[in-house]
C-alpha cells in the first residue's frame, strides 16, 4: 500500500497547471512549490516507511536507498514539468533496485521505486505507452518470481509476485487517468484563452464598425460634393464656394470624431458597456459579477463607460483572470479581477489618456495590485445620484 499512496498523491496536487504552456513563469513557479510542499513530505514518509520495514541489517540501507532517491528525483522533476530529461536514468537506477531487493535483501517492497518512476514517465510517452506498461508488469512479475528459486511457497508467490503486479496495475491505471485529466484541463485552459482572443477580436471589429460609421458616410458625401463643386466652379462660383465650405466642415468634424474614437472619447452608453463587458467576460470563461449600488450622474456616466471598456480590453489581453467584479456607484466605478501578475503596479498605457481627462474634470483614476488582485477605480467627488 505504500506504493499506491506514493504515486496517487501527485494526482491531487495541481501539477497539471504547471504543465500548461499558457501560464506565466511566475505562476508555474508557485505551482511547483505547492506541489513540493504538499506532496513531497508524504512521499518521503512512504519511502522511509518502506526502508524501515524491509531493512534488517545496516548494509540494506545503501542497497535500497538508490531506488528511493531515484523516485524522489523523478517526482521533483515531474512537478517542474521536466520528467523527460531524467526519466531514463531514474528508471534504470530504480529498476536495478527491484532485483537487488528481491535476491539480496529479501525486500518485497523494493519495486516501489521502479513503479513510482514509471507511473510518472510512461503516461507521457509519445507512443508505445501500453507496450511499456506490459513490459513493466512483466518485469515486476519476472523479478518477483525469482524469489521462488531461493524461497519457494505460496506466501512468497503472493508477496513477491501477485501483490506487486496487482498494485502496479492499479497505479498505472490511475496514472493514465490522471494524465488524461491533465490533458482535459489543459485543453480547457487553451479553450478559455482562445475565447479571450476571440473576444478581443470582436472588440476590434466593433471598433472598425465605429470607424466605418464615422468616415464611410462622410467620405461618400465629400466625394459627391467635390464633384458638384468642380462642375460649379466656373458657372456658379458662389455655390461652389458654399459646397467647399461644407466639405471643410464635414472633414473637420470627421477628424474630430476619429480622434475621439481613437482616444475612447466617443459618447458611450454605460448600461450597454456593462452588458457588453459581461458578455465578453463570460465568453472568455471568466465569472463576472456586477453590483449597481446606485445610478451615476449623466456627467460621469460616459466617462465610467470608457473606463470599463478600456479595462475590459486590458483584462482579456493581459490578465489570467478567472473572476471579475464590477461595482457601480453614483460617483465611482471599480473593476476588480484576479490573476494579477507580480511585480508591482503596471503602467496605465491605454488608461493614461483617460486618467488625464478624469483628473482635468476633477476626478481620480487609480490602478492598484494587491494579493493577486488588479483593481481599476475611477471616482468623482461631489457627484450625486440622478
Amino acid at each position: 500500500m505504500v506504493s499506491l499512496l506514493a504515486v496517487w498523491i501527485p494526482l491531487d496536487t495541481g501539477g497539471v497547471k504547471a504543465r500548461s504552456l499558457h501560464l506565466t513563469e511566475a505562476t508555474q513557479g508557485r505551482l511547483r512549490r505547492l506541489n513540493l510542499y504538499t506532496a513531497m513530505p508524504p512521499i518521503m514518509l512512504a519511502a522511509v516507511a518502506m526502508v524501515a520495514v524491509d531493512v534488517r541489517a545496516w548494509w540494506h540501507v545503501p542497497v535500497l536507498a538508490p531506488a528511493v532517491i531515484a523516485a524522489l528525483v523523478a517526482f521533483e522533476r515531474w512537478t517542474a514539468n521536466d520528467i523527460g530529461r531524467v526519466a531514463w536514468p531514474c528508471l534504470i537506477v530504480a529498476a536495478v533496485g527491484w532485483p537487488v531487493g528481491v535476491l539480496v535483501v529479501g525486500s518485497p517492497n523494493a519495486y516501489w521505486g521502479v513503479i513510482s518512476v514509471a507511473s510518472l514517465a510512461v503516461p507521457r510517452l509519445p507512443r508505445h505507452r501500453y507496450t511499456a506498461v506490459a513490459a513493466l508488469l512483466g518485469f515486476v512479475a519476472a523479478i518477483g518470481a525469482t524469489r521462488l528459486l531461493v524461497q519457494p511457497g505460496l506466501g512468497v508467490l503472493a508477496t513477491y509476485v501477485l501483490v506487486p503486479v496487482g498494485l502496479t496495475t492499479v497505479i498505472m491505471v490511475l496514472s493514465f487517468v490522471g494524465e488524461r485529466f491533465y490533458d482535459i484541463v489543459q485543453e480547457l485552459e487553451m479553450s478559455r484563452e482562445r475565447e479571450a482572443e476571440l473576444a478581443v477580436i470582436r472588440e476590434r471589429v466593433r471598433f472598425a464598425g465605429d470607424l466605418h460609421d464615422i468616415q464611410g458616410h462622410t467620405l461618400h458625401v465629400v466625394k459627391l460634393k467635390t464633384a458638384l463643386a468642380r462642375k460649379l466652379v466656373h458657372t456658379d462660383p458662389a455655390r461652389a464656394e458654399q459646397e467647399l465650405a461644407e466639405i471643410h466642415g464635414l472633414v473637420s468634424d470627421t477628424i474630430k470624431q476619429t480622434k475621439e474614437l481613437a482616444y475612447a472619447q466617443r459618447r458611450l452608453n454605460l448600461s450597454a458597456e456593462l452588458e457588453n463587458a459581461k458578455n465578453l467576460f463570460e465568453a472568455a470563461g471568466i465569472r463576472v459579477r456586477v453590483t449597481r449600488e446606485s445610478e451615476p450622474d449623466e456627467r460621469v456616466s460616459e466617462m465610467f463607460g470608457q473606463v470599463l471598456r478600456e479595462t475590459t480590453t486590458n483584462i482579456l489581453r493581459h490578465a489570467q483572470a478567472t473572476r471579475v467584479h464590477v461595482t457601480l456607484a453614483a460617483s465611482g466605478i471599480g473593476i476588480v479581477n484576479d490573476g494579477a501578475a507580480p511585480g508591482g503596479t503596471p503602467e496605465l498605457r491605454g488608461l493614461s489618456a483617460l486618467r488625464q481627462r478624469i483628473v482635468t474634470d476633477g476626478g481620480e483614476l487609480t490602478v492598484t495590485v494587491s494579493d493577486g488582485e488588479f483593481t481599476t477605480a475611477a471616482s468623482f467627488a461631489g457627484v450625486g445620484t440622478r
